[in-house]
Formats: structure tokens, C-alpha cells, sequence
């Protein structure tokens, strides 16, 4: 049988201590939390192979508070503060909705302008409170731009690029011209 070839991810990063049993505030980085933080599942800190196993989770106020078994107290809950977890998926999982990317299928891609002219690559994505935003690296110089359809109306994972709108100033430093 073939083993299925695998991608770490980020889903998550360690919060505050909650309560004195070793119960964490997860900042969560994950389209998937209550799959990637059920009880039973595993998670690693990043950087390391240090494994962490889901034995509680619950949502409080719009928090999600999960317990490791690895972690038995309020001590050992405040040494993982800071911590950026992380849990392996197949590498060729993709999210159900075709209109939703995960950053590790953006990370890299191709921009060009809608008249096919390169313009750089996607070098990350930035999930900010009001909406994502795409940091691309043109000629060495970051350029951010909103992820939204009216400014990337085309993403084409397959074909390895995104289509950004040509509006002066997006993705160059003609300010003038885009006044």
C-alpha cells in the first residue's frame, strides 16, 4: 500500500492559560477547528516534533478553550504560550468549496495583470479582522492587496496564477498616475 504524501499546516496558535487544569486559548488558524481540535486529535508544535493530543475542547464567548493530555497544569499550560501549532494533512486535500484556497495553495502562484503581463508572486496571505489580503513580492518590493473579487477576480491554482486587477498603483509605485 502506498503512504499518502503529507503537508504540515498551521492551525493554530496557543493563547493565554484558562482555569488551573492546564486549559489553553487556542488563536485559531484553521477553516476546520472543531475537525482539528476534536477530541483524540493531534497537533505538534512547530518546530518540533513535540506531539499534542486533543483530550478536551469547547467554545466560550467565541474562544475555543482546549486541554492536552500531555499538559497537566495551569504551569505547563503557560509554558505553551507563544506555541504555533501545527497538524499534517494530505498534501493533495483541498477545501470543499471551490471558491476557497487554503495559503498553502496560494503561497507562490504567479500574478499576473489582466493583460497576462507577469507582475510578481504571491509571497503570503494576510487574514486580517476585515478581510484577507494577498502579500505579493514585485521586483522585491511587497505590494498588498485586498482578496477580494473586484481586485483578483481570477485565481487558477492548477495553471499556477492569479489574476489581479490593472489598476495604477496596485502593484507599482505610480501613485500619480492613480490619482
Amino acid at each position: 500500500m502506498e503512504q499518502q504524501a503529507t503537508v504540515e499546516v498551521v492551525v493554530g496558535r496557543v493563547g493565554r492559560a484558562h482555569g488551573l487544569r492546564g486549559d489553553v486559548v487556542i488563536e485559531v488558524r484553521t477553516d476546520e477547528p472543531d475537525e482539528r481540535f476534536d477530541v483524540g486529535a493531534t497537533v505538534c508544535i512547530e518546530g518540533t516534533r513535540r506531539e499534542l493530543t486533543v483530550a478536551r475542547s469547547r467554545w466560550a464567548k467565541g474562544s475555543l478553550i482546549a486541554a492536552f493530555k500531555e499538559v497537566a497544569d495551569r504551569n505547563g499550560a503557560e509554558e505553551l504560550r507563544g506555541s504555533v501549532l501545527v497538524a499534517d494533512v494530505e498534501a493533495d486535500e483541498k477545501p470543499a468549496d471551490p471558491e476557497e484556497f487554503w495559503d498553502r495553495q496560494l503561497r507562490g502562484l504567479a500574478v499576473v495583470d489582466e493583460s497576462g503581463q507577469a507582475r510578481g508572486t504571491v509571497k503570503d496571505i494576510l487574514h486580517l479582522p476585515a478581510q484577507d489580503v494577498l502579500a505579493i513580492d514585485v521586483d522585491g518590493d511587497e505590494h498588498l492587496v485586498p482578496f477580494v473579487r473586484q481586485l483578483v477576480p481570477t485565481v487558477d491554482v492548477a495553471a499556477g496564477q492569479i489574476v489581479v486587477a490593472s489598476i495604477p498603483g496596485l502593484l507599482d509605485d505610480d501613485a500619480e498616475e492613480a490619482r
